[in-house]
């Protein structure tokens, strides 16, 4: 079992950056890949990062590649969202979820097994 808690979201104009994390509980985080996904009003919710239970492997989706950096800290039981040149389109409610799988590649809501409460990220124009 794995209690997964965001914080880090607000409200940053376009071009600036924000930094998201999330912290779990539970003695087996480590052999939890994680991932970052996101849901804005109306819409479903999208995959935007994930990371192996190493952290050897990252993925992302196309639309955030280049700006946003997954990394995750198995010591401290975090994983970390960077945000960087921030869009008006990056607006929703950021959530980071756990697959038991380990292996990080998994894009698909359904495919993993622990949810965060999510984090809101709100980019001005």
């Amino acid at each position: 079992q794995v209690q997964l808690v965001e914080s880090g979201g607000g409200l940053v104009q376009a071009g600036g950056s924000l930094r998201l994390s999330c912290a779990a509980s539970g003695r087996t985080f480590s052999s939890y890949a994680m991932g970052w996904f996101r849901q804005a009003p109306g819409k479903e919710r999208d995959f935007v990062a994930a990371i192996s239970w190493s952290g050897d492997r990252t993925y992302y989706a196309d639309s955030v590649k280049g700006r946003f950096t997954i990394s995750r800290d198995n010591a401290k039981k975090t994983v970390s969202l960077q945000m960087n040149s921030l869009k008006p389109e990056d607006t929703a409610v950021y959530y980071c979820a756990a697959d038991a799988a380990g292996l990080g590649y998994k894009r698909a809501p359904d495919e993993y097994d622990y949810w965060g409460q999510g984090t809101q990220v709100t980019v001005s124009s």
